[in-house]
């Protein structure tokens, strides 16, 4: 099909009142005071971080009324809310991947809530069949299946299923031949993966389980237990994490021919420890591989007894190299795949390393043997994102998926021996992409580092400086934003409006440099480089402040309320979204202590505080200033940046905002950080962000 059916313009009406006088509900501010280093800092809204109390509840309800009720009056919503279902419904499949005689892989007809996973046999003629499907788990979709972990020879497996998008985790055990449940769903499982050994049961991590509310309380001892197959969970053996040493991040992994357990233990998102356990010779003695949480060390594959480990010790871009298991220590590992000028990540199948390489934030993919030489740079279909080259060892074929701003993802079949692919799936959706472009830019940040931005619209735009955008930053955590397609984006596009990704600092675009320039007393940099690629935009005439909408999730939303804090009159909408908002407590909810490599916290020194309080969204809401039009959104059950935070920021901004832009907070009910978010929701999410981004741009009307 790949053909559009409808013709869709914005017509532009600017309005110098889009928004109705509102009657925000009144937040009841109580006197709270922290003291930092002999500073006191008011706490008024402390009472909404108490996610169990009926005054919390209360106030949610009476904000998402209010936030609704000026949804509602948007008069185009209900067509964005259909053009979204419409382009929304084709089928989409994710990668194929083989476990014992079947191959596997995720598949939605349309508009399903959640995927489900179908099946067929490996060079068999027979058809598929549906193995497992997560819409049958509840009747609103809001049960989502968080991972498959299968036995070696696939006669096993442990899913993992997410209730109302918490973090933690139930697992559930099945006999893959006759879809038969054995034993009881193990519960209380977070931040973790499943790994079997062999048949006889698997390994998993979690935390003791919170006293009082699953949503905020302090996490801060993960543990890594086996859990034999049949047995009660309460059986279950702690292997690592009971001691004095306590780690916030814990995982295990058995290797493929069962005879190592890799455990990697951390207390940040940045940098962890690296153990072996020899299943097989020695399976009660934990031995050092790396005992330095200054770097990340992670074991990609293993062959016999010699250990392929993706690290970035003594490389900022990461490199590949091998060890023997009787010589763990670092000054014993040789280079595989050796550092170089881009930052690289890794995968193994059919006998191949994948090295995937990030050029200016463009993937490119080079095949390597196990002995380090090179085999080829793989010709990709375009300029974008590439995925997949995983698989068995014994795999004959593996399988890449393409895509990048306008162009759905399609699957490929690839043949390592040769190099040769062909296209396996490709979607047939109502866009068509020949009407679209990227390009990537390079603006100058404030210090003057050069930041790329890939901007994509329709071929025709015109710059006047009138077109509807949105500039969608993250910048953290090491996390690269590179070019990928989504049906949300390619409905804005095909209204006319400009969506713009800049690769700022702290991210993983450029490797460790780039990351750690956007951490702690730099995280200004941040900001800054989302700053300039806004005034990029309207000096090159993309857009103007009347008509830029700033949006980002989780650090991401927290990039958002900085920038909107600092420069109010910067843009007409900002749209921030899970985001980490309260800088001088973010550590004390949940797990949050481990985001300290990228922040910092307001306890480690007056310094590192001042630093905080100084950007910190909560705290740099101002009094009779005049903010933005600003939708914050968040979910109820996010376990992951507790919902209080974008509470208090609403609450603040409701209180000291003046002038006529509406600063509202949608809650959603039943979700959590976003993960495994039923796709009615998501629809339904997505038409009140972008109604409210073009009603408060003066958009008055839209044409179908």
């Amino acid at each position: 099909m790949n053909k559009s059916f409808f013709a869709l313009s914005i017509i532009l009406i600017v309005s110098c009142n889009t928004s109705t006088d509102i009657n925000y509900p009144l937040t009841e501010k109580k006197i709270m005071v922290d003291t930092y280093f002999g500073t006191d800092i008011e706490d008024p809204y402390r009472w909404l971080e108490d996610d169990l109390s009926s005054n919390t509840m209360d106030w949610v309800d009476s904000q998402n009324e209010v936030t609704f009720d000026y949804l509602n009056s948007i008069p185009y919503r209900d067509k964005l809310k259909n053009k979204l279902t419409t382009i929304w419904n084709y089928e989409k499949q994710a990668s194929p991947f083989y476990r014992g005689d079947y191959i596997y892989y995720y598949k939605n007809d349309g508009l399903q809530n959640q995927y489900v996973v179908y099946r067929k046999k490996i060079n068999s003629a027979s058809d598929e069949e549906v193995f497992l499907d997560p819409n049958s788990f509840s009747d609103d979709g809001t049960i989502s299946l968080t991972g498959l972990y299968f036995s070696n020879d696939g006669k096993f497996l442990s899913y993992l299923i997410s209730e109302g998008g918490s973090d933690w985790r139930k697992a559930v055990v099945m006999n893959t031949e006759t879809k038969e449940i054995i034993g009881d769903t193990l519960t209380n499982i977070k931040f973790s993966g499943v790994s079997w050994k062999g048949n006889e049961g698997f390994y998993y991590s979690s935390y003791d389980k919170p006293k009082g509310s699953e949503l905020t309380d302090y996490t801060d001892r993960h543990k890594l237990y086996y859990h034999q197959l049949e047995e009660e969970q309460e059986s279950d053996n702690i292997v690592f994490g009971n001691s004095e040493l306590k780690y916030r991040y814990v995982s295990g992994s058995v290797s493929d021919d069962n005879n190592y357990l890799f455990i990697s233990a951390s207390n940040l998102t940045d940098g962890n420890k690296l153990f072996m356990i020899d299943l097989v010779n020695n399976p009660k003695k934990i031995q050092t591989i790396s005992n330095d949480e200054s770097t990340d060390d992670n074991i990609v594959d293993t062959d016999g007894d010699t250990f392929y480990i993706f690290t970035n010790y003594d490389a900022p871009n990461k490199r590949l190299v091998k060890t023997s298991a009787n010589k763990l220590n670092r000054n014993n590992w040789k280079d595989v795949i050796p550092e170089s000028k881009n930052v690289f990540s890794v995968s193994a199948g059919s006998g191949y390393f994948f090295a995937k390489y990030l050029v200016d934030a463009v993937s490119e993919v080079r095949q390597y043997k196990y002995n380090g030489d090179l085999v080829r740079i793989i010709d990709l279909p375009g300029l974008g994102s590439a995925s997949g080259f995983y698989g068995e060892k014994d795999q004959e074929e593996l399988y890449f998926s393409f895509s990048n701003y306008y162009t759905p993802g399609s699957l490929y079949s690839f043949d390592p021996d040769n190099g040769d692919y062909d296209l396996y799936w490709k979607p047939e959706i109502e866009f068509n992409s020949s009407e679209y472009t990227s390009k990537q830019v390079f603006y100058k940040s404030k210090d003057g580092t050069s930041v790329p931005m890939m901007i994509t619209h329709k071929k025709d735009l015109v710059l006047n400086g009138k077109n509807p955008t949105i500039l969608y930053g993250y910048g953290g955590f090491n996390i690269s934003r590179t070019p990928g397609f989504s049906v949300p984006n390619a409905v804005w596009m095909q209204l006319g409006g400009i969506y713009a990704v800049p690769n700022i600092r702290g991210g993983g675009e450029y490797g460790k440099e780039w990351h750690n320039s956007g951490t702690k007393l730099k995280k200004q940099n941040v900001f800054d480089d989302f700053i300039a690629a806004a005034e990029y935009l309207i000096s090159s005439d993309y857009t103007s402040s009347e008509y830029l909408a700033l949006r980002g999730g989780s650090n991401g939303g927290l990039l958002v309320g900085a920038v909107m804090t600092q420069r109010p009159n910067l843009m007409k909408v900002a749209l921030p979204a899970v985001g980490v908002l309260d800088m001088l407590k973010y550590h004390k909810f949940t797990s949050g202590a481990g985001w300290a490599f990228d922040y910092g916290t307001s306890e480690e020194s007056e310094e590192m505080f001042k630093y905080l309080l100084n950007y910190s969204p909560v705290h740099n809401v101002k009094e009779n200033t005049s903010y933005p039009a600003t939708l914050i959104t968040t979910g109820d059950h996010d376990d992951r940046v507790v919902p209080a935070h974008s509470f208090k920021f609403a609450a603040h901004l409701q209180d000291k905002h003046v002038g006529e832009n509406p600063v509202l907070i949608r809650i959603e009910k039943d979700a959590g950080h976003g993960s495994g978010t039923p796709l009615s929701k998501t629809i339904e999410q997505y038409s009140d962000i972008f109604g409210f981004t073009l009603y408060n741009m003066g958009v008055q009307k839209i044409k179908l």
